[in-house]
């Protein structure tokens, strides 16, 4: 998730979230984008990570994750349901991300599941150029956008695919993947889903010359 204004109404709805996102399988809602990711053991940073579903699923598989969490009722949930050597949860939140921001780390795979459409236009144009600083040369950062009717108590913004590819390649992001898909998993009136994944094939220094 977000700030603490993004993250807005999740913390009063934590154990029916958990029930709700841990219903609809890893495999499934990231069929399209798996095949597009480096091979594990890369290392996913997961974003908003919430109830760990897809942290489980990535280390499932062998990756290693950092799991980024500001809402702590969620974060404490995912801890007790899925324990793994190989997922590291943070305290941690755009548009900012300081925690990781001063690690001074890189990763593999940037990972913005039901994230970015919580950031105003100010705070995506804050945000994108520290996430393409926080993935490697080659590496993959998949994004997906909810449209359609926003649940009370959140804040959401209707951000476009379109507006999404460009202000990620105007940080060396190119787009690899862009694709709108019905609510499959849980079927709600009116929602539909942007999913669009980004390569980085070069340094920021190079794509800035």
């Amino acid at each position: 998730m977000t700030g603490a204004s993004g993250t807005a109404g999740y913390a009063a709805e934590a154990e029916r979230l958990v029930s709700q996102y841990e219903s609809i399988a890893f495999s499934e809602i990231h069929a399209a984008l798996l095949p597009l990711l480096p091979a594990p053991p890369a290392h996913v940073l997961d974003i908003g990570a919430g109830t760990g579903r897809d942290a489980a699923g990535f280390a499932a598989l062998g990756y290693r994750v950092t799991a980024v969490e500001p809402t702590v009722e969620l974060r404490r949930q995912a801890v007790a349901l899925h324990p793994s050597p190989l997922i590291a949860w943070l305290d941690d939140g755009l548009p900012d991300l300081p925690a990781l921001s001063g690690r001074g780390e890189t990763c593999d795979v940037v990972m913005l599941t039901a994230v970015w459409m919580h950031l105003d236009e100010a705070e995506r144009r804050r945000a994108m150029p520290r996430l393409a600083a926080l993935l490697r040369t080659g590496g993959v950062m998949a994004v997906s956008l909810r449209h359609g009717p926003v649940p009370p108590g959140r804040r959401m913004f209707d951000v476009s695919a379109a507006e999404t590819i460009d202000l990620a390649g105007a940080h060396g992001l190119r787009c690899i993947l862009c694709r709108t898909d019905e609510d499959a998993q849980l079927g709600r009136p009116g929602v539909t889903w942007d999913r669009v994944a980004f390569v980085r094939e070069t340094s920021l220094r190079a794509s800035r010359a």
